[in-house]
């Protein structure tokens, strides 16, 4: 359904006209992006209230007509231009709009001001100078990442700190202490020691083969490559991201990884745009657009005159949605930058050839590490319900252990005379008689009652077996394998296997207690599907007899089919293909509709079942809009390419190109 238009009053007649030469003209095209987005009308309702900060771009664009032309980014561009113009001639103070050659940053619509940075909270970064830079005192981290949680001299105080959280090994080391007492008389008190150093070692193995996995993962991710430009020559050279630092440009190309936090400088796309996926960052799959500013574009300013440029930008913080700096390019004036010029690492780039960056936050400081609170001590609910279990058993056994030692102070109490000749309590030793009467090892009645507790509790140690926890160590070992190589946790799609990452939590999987829900698509798959459609206010909606469709077509030689297939309604696409009259021509305004008005980037793919075909994956910020560009598919209208400047669309096999200009929208231009 189109937007409402928002109502604007008329010039007043008293108000001057703004004349031609007072219009400023932009920069450059709009991306496609903005022109359908549902924010627009809201964005100009702000600007039109807010008219002190209007700004509008810098260099002329030539019309048919050879006359200046306003160029807006809303379908009522005619309309909100005599708004524009009466919100400029409004204005007491000046006459004409200060020119600016970019649009305004978030955190600028948001109310804030790149002015508010102050220098001591800022942090400085020369482009292309990665000395200077990172000149002293202010020495930044490399981009090394590290997210082992042990060092070799760090593993088995911190492993053993880590597992006597356990109550039953602490348990068991209280035992393991007893059986050294002498005067317990324990036959091997070595042999005591074994069980409880098994379970220690087994647990330790298993702990440190995950830390030493994160080790292998980091090695790797420290090791990757990225083109970085050389100062001396100007030419990008491979560099590993270890060794990168803040004030380098990175160049980085289509389906690679942003290796750090970067400020995106100029992009393949001739109006800046760079499409990126976040999915590491908050887990959206959807793309996500960033812009490059004009005064960095690479076509109007070449790299060697951004080396004196320098970035100041708030210091490393842990929110990946905002981002407030500016660039100062030739030490005169200031440009904003916001959240849509940064480039998170992590992120990927999409259906872009390259993209060029510099490093802003590298390592440590990027804000994907700082949201990273290191490899946790994960503990199952079962774990933590075998510790209450244990401290709860463990006060039994005191309580029985106390009552025995009780009763036995109480025996030793009444038979005191009789002690000297009582077997196992005798005083004195008369067997030797050379020597005359001896002593035995007696230490009194209150030793020999702690004795008594400490050998009931010997006695009654088999309350809390420790060949439980061993026996839970070697399963939860087993469980891990076996879940490995399930060919049913097999993803044919990325041929990749389940895996077990922490073995500690093998029992809660699948146990949940609370579900916490902000929204659709959380805990489902967030797909959505075409049904049916009404068209001039006929119902097609008899799905049920028609077949799965992929339409597939035919594009400079290659077969393209869409990745999603659609039930089509049978009579609407006899209609659409074969169809005259109104009724048939608005239904293919309402696909063509479908396949074009949206911010959905194609992406071409191999197809595993067929290596003569390509697969065409709509990718965009809504799946509401990748479900229905996925339907248009299906009925005939299939969208196979997208750039700032134009649409190509095979309406059932045939090549149709889209203007995005807003005087050529909708108007097909055949090349």
């Amino acid at each position: 359904m189109r937007p409402d238009r928002p109502f604007l009053p008329p010039p007043h007649p008293s108000l001057p006209q703004a004349t031609a030469a007072d219009m400023e003209l932009p920069a450059r095209l709009p991306s496609p992006i903005l022109k359908h987005s549902p924010s627009a009308s809201a964005m100009t309702s702000r600007s039109l209230r807010d008219t002190s900060s209007v700004t509008f771009a810098a260099d002329s664009i030539r019309s048919r007509s050879s006359k200046p032309e306003f160029i807006s980014t809303s379908p009522y561009s005619s309309f909100e231009s005599e708004s524009f113009r009466t919100a400029r001639t409004s204005r007491p103070s000046a006459s004409v709009v200060s020119r600016s050659s970019t649009r305004r940053s978030a955190s600028e619509r948001a109310g804030g001001s790149q002015r508010d940075l102050r220098d001591e909270d800022a942090r400085f970064v020369y482009i292309n100078d990665e000395p200077r830079t990172n000149a002293p005192p202010a020495t930044f981290p490399d981009n090394s990442v590290h997210t082992t949680k042990y060092s070799v001299l760090t593993f088995l105080p911190r492993n053993l700190y880590e597992q006597f959280h356990r109550v039953a090994y602490v348990y068991f080391l209280i035992l393991a202490a007893l059986n050294q007492v002498p005067q317990l008389g324990v036959f091997s008190p070595a042999a005591s020691v074994m069980p409880l150093a098994i379970v220690l070692s087994v647990t330790a193995v298993k702990d440190a083969y995950e830390d030493w996995r994160r080790h292998r993962s980091d090695k790797k991710e420290n090791n990757r490559t990225a083109c970085v430009l050389d100062p001396a020559d100007g030419v990008f050279r491979p560099k590993r991201w270890k060794e990168m630092q803040a004030g380098d440009v990175v160049r980085v190309v289509a389906d690679e990884t942003m290796p750090c936090d970067m400020v995106l400088l100029s992009t393949s796309d001739p109006t800046g745009v760079a499409y990126v996926q976040t999915i590491n960052l908050d887990g959206e799959s959807n793309l996500k657009t960033r812009y490059a500013k004009q005064e960095t574009m690479l076509r109007t300013t070449p790299p060697e005159a951004l080396a004196g440029a320098v970035i100041k930008c708030e210091k490393p913080n842990r929110n990946i949605y905002g981002f407030l700096a500016t660039v100062d390019l030739d030490g005169r004036r200031a440009v904003s930058l916001g959240t849509s010029n940064i480039m998170l690492r992590g992120c990927e780039l999409k259906n872009t050839a390259w993209a060029i960056g510099v490093a802003v936050y590298t390592g440590r400081d990027t804000k994907v590490m700082l949201n990273s609170s290191g490899a946790p001590s994960k503990r199952s609910r079962l774990d933590m319900h075998m510790n209450r279990e244990t401290i709860a058993l463990a006060v039994i056994l005191v309580i029985l252990c106390s009552v025995v030692s009780l009763l036995a102070g109480i025996w030793l109490g009444d038979h005191d005379d009789m002690l000297g000749v009582i077997p196992f309590f005798r005083k004195y030793d008369y067997s030797n008689d050379r020597q005359g009467v001896g002593k035995y090892n007696w230490y009194g009645t209150g030793a020999q009652v702690a004795f008594t507790f400490m050998s009931a509790v010997m006695l009654f140690q088999v309350m809390i077996p420790i060949a439980l926890f061993i026996s839970m160590e070697i399963v939860r070992v087993g469980q891990a394998y076996f879940m490995v190589q399930d060919k049913h946790m097999f993803d044919q799609q990325r041929q990749a296997r389940f895996q077990c990452r922490a073995l500690n939590i093998n029992e809660d999987l699948g146990q949940i207690k609370y579900v916490f829900s902000d929204k659709t698509g959380t805990l489902t798959e967030n797909r959505m599907e075409f049904r049916c459609a009404s068209v001039h206010g006929r119902d097609f909606s008899d799905t049920d007899g028609g077949q799965e469709d992929g339409h597939a077509v035919l594009a400079d030689g290659v077969v393209l089919r869409p990745k999603t297939a659609v039930k089509t309604d049978e009579k609407l696409l006899a209609m659409l293909k074969d169809g005259t009259g109104a009724k048939a021509g608005r239904a293919r305004d309402f696909f063509l509709a479908l396949a074009t008005c949206n911010t959905i980037v194609p992406i071409v793919q191999d197809a595993a079942d067929d290596p003569a075909a390509k697969l065409v994956e709509y990718q965009g910020e809504s799946p509401d809009e990748q479900a229905l560009v996925y339907a248009a598919a299906a009925y005939g209208h299939t969208l196979v390419e997208r750039t700032s400047g134009h649409i190509i669309v095979h309406v059932f096999g045939t090549r149709q190109r889209y203007g995005t200009h807003p005087s050529t929208l909708g108007v097909p231009i055949w090349p």
